[in-house]
């Protein structure tokens, strides 16, 4: 892609991201994500209905009187965006492609962040990590963020989740927000995200095509595996075929959640062609409530 057309889709996406988030989720960031982690600030002598668990063992002990730990809001955050970049999001049969949408949400998260005054960092990855972004402030990191989600070129078609979740853990030492955009076809990560959100505060976003869950009636049909290269014919006018294909969709499904709500990680699951804007502030709204 030359670099004036990037430089007029970065443009545009910057646009569109940049008003969502002004205008819609600049409040519920705050208030679904802010406040989330405590610092502390200093010590002072333990007042009767104090908590107890606050006190400071090591202090009390040097002037033989309690003292309790007081501790205030961390006013920065860092988020993460863990961005799946493997071959099966160039899929899209309806108004746009898993990866387009992508982007647009990630870039959304940005802009609401930066807004908040918080450091933003990303993840690429396919079944490595493909490239780390550290996190940093400011418009112009943002815009190098979505520039390299426009025009990225992966090493790997595959995916590897857990691959992601492990980088995060190690690389981030601090605790952080921090958001998992990916089609979720992938097994096997639910240890690493366990372990992942125990540190830090993980957030899935899966997106997906309304063809990705039932099988239309066209016949006999060639389908191609986007991560793994290899064809296969299938007699999509048998009804068995259709019915086994939309069985396994939704027991996988429903793996997914259940990995989700085992690990303790809020979701929200996005097609294609519908507005992703009415489920991100589904999401921030649930994590405002339990906050």
């Amino acid at each position: 892609m030359e670099t004036s057309e990037i430089f007029k889709k970065v443009r545009k996406i910057e646009i569109k991201t940049r008003g969502l988030s002004n205008q819609i989720f600049s409040g519920q960031y705050h208030s679904a994500f802010k406040g989330r982690g405590m610092a502390f600030s200093e010590v002072r002598e333990y007042q009767y209905g104090d908590d107890i668990r606050n006190i400071d063992w090591n202090v009390t002990a040097r002037f033989n009187h309690p003292y309790i730990k007081i501790f205030e809001e961390e006013r920065e955050l860092t988020v993460m965006l863990l961005i799946d970049v493997s071959g099966s999001n160039e899929f899209g049969t309806q108004s746009t492609m898993k990866e387009a949408m992508i982007t647009e949400i990630a870039a959304v998260l940005a802009f609401s962040a930066i807004q908040n005054n918080d450091k933003v960092g990303v993840i690429f990855f396919s079944n490595k990590i493909e490239k780390f972004i550290p996190p940093k402030k400011g418009t112009s990191h943002i815009l190098r963020i979505i520039r390299e989600l426009i025009d990225f070129k992966r090493e790997s078609e595959g995916t590897k989740i857990s691959e992601s979740l492990r980088y995060l853990t190690n690389v981030i030492k601090k605790r952080c927000t921090a958001f998992l955009l990916s089609d979720f076809i992938d097994t096997n990560f639910e240890e690493a995200l366990q372990i992942a959100n125990n540190k830090h505060d993980v957030s899935a976003i899966k997106i997906y095509d309304v063809r990705e869950t039932e099988l239309p009636d066209i016949g006999l049909a060639k389908f191609r595996d986007a991560e793994t290269g290899k064809n296969i014919w299938v007699d999509t006018s048998r009804k068995s075929v259709r019915q086994n294909y939309n069985k396994w969709y939704r027991e996988n499904e429903s793996k997914l959640k259940k990995v989700f709500m085992k690990c303790g990680t809020d979701a929200a699951y996005i097609r294609t062609d519908q507005d992703y804007v009415r489920q991100l502030i589904s999401l921030f709204q649930r994590r405002e409530s339990r906050a």
